[in-house]
């Protein structure tokens, strides 16, 4: 159905829904999102997410025109009206809809809030028994890609250079050509010691609740951790790679520019985290 969202303070229709063309969000990017996935109608790992966009949005001295604490109650309600079972919920806070048209902060602006939610099988995704290719690309974005900002252009750019290319993610790399994360995702591979091996979290990626989720799951993989940057030659050379984020938990990726990772099939320490991440969904349910 999916048909309802929520809008300033009001749940309405999808088809009735308005904000300013003033808004900062439309004129700037200004503003930041957090989207976090249902599963039998529930919020997964719901205070890690929140917990991420309040750091977001202090990030950006912007403030929410709820109380946080109200949020995953209205999220629910949004939920239970459209009737969603498995997807997933979009939250977003600009800075509002200004009388003129100006860089620095508006006086007269109050906050936009929006949320509205989509149907999406990411439990049976295909991707998750076939693996998914990947594309490299240079990453153009901007510094702060700690922030969950909704400016998105460079990854739009990132998503439809791989699809170009016959590949359902692209993962970007820096000036030293090492890898920083997916355009919609975060990046891991798992070397031939069992070694799982991802970028830390510092100001060039996003840090990822998913993400944060799988590093503490990884010891039921018989997997260690090591928290660094890795090359694409690297990648190449590992036993397994994968990706991970809220919309699509942990799905293999089984090659990388058109070069099999491994046997160019899923792996077996992926599908097993796949496993124990969709346990932990359920478990961390609200």
């Amino acid at each position: 159905m999916n048909d309802v969202a929520y809008v300033n303070g009001e749940f309405t229709r999808i088809q009735d829904a308005r904000v300013s063309i003033l808004d900062r969000g439309f004129l700037f990017g200004d503003g930041v999102y957090e989207v976090a996935a249902v599963l039998d109608g529930k919020l997964i790992d719901y205070e890690a997410h929140l917990s991420r966009f309040e750091r977001s949005l202090r990030e950006v001295a912007l403030r929410s025109p709820t109380p946080l604490a109200d949020l995953c109650e209205i999220q629910r309600e949004l939920i239970a009206r459209n009737g969603l079972r498995e997807g997933l919920v979009y939250l977003q806070i600009t800075r509002g809809a200004a009388a003129a048209r100006e860089f620095s902060f508006p006086k007269d602006a109050s906050p936009t809030l929006v949320m509205f939610t989509q149907e999406k099988n990411i439990l049976a995704a295909p991707a998750a028994r076939t693996g998914i290719a990947v594309k490299t690309v240079r990453d153009i974005r901007w510094a702060r890609r700690d922030i969950k900002s909704i400016s998105l252009l460079a990854q739009v750019l990132a998503k439809q250079a791989a699809v170009a290319e016959g590949c359902q993610e692209a993962w970007m790399f820096d000036d030293d050509g090492m890898v920083t994360e997916g355009a919609s995702s975060s990046s891991f591979i798992i070397t031939k010691q069992g070694v799982i091996v991802t970028r830390p979290n510092d100001s060039s990626i996003l840090p990822g609740c998913t993400r944060k989720a799988i590093l503490a799951l990884a010891d039921g993989c018989n997997l260690s951790i090591d928290e660094r940057a890795f090359s694409v030659e690297e990648a190449l050379d590992a036993a397994e790679a994968f990706v991970a984020s809220a919309s699509t938990f942990v799905l293999p990726v089984v090659s990388i520019d058109g070069d099999p990772i491994g046997a160019g099939i899923p792996g077996d320490r992926t599908k097993r985290l796949r496993e124990l991440y969709i346990s932990f969904a359920r478990v961390s349910a609200t």
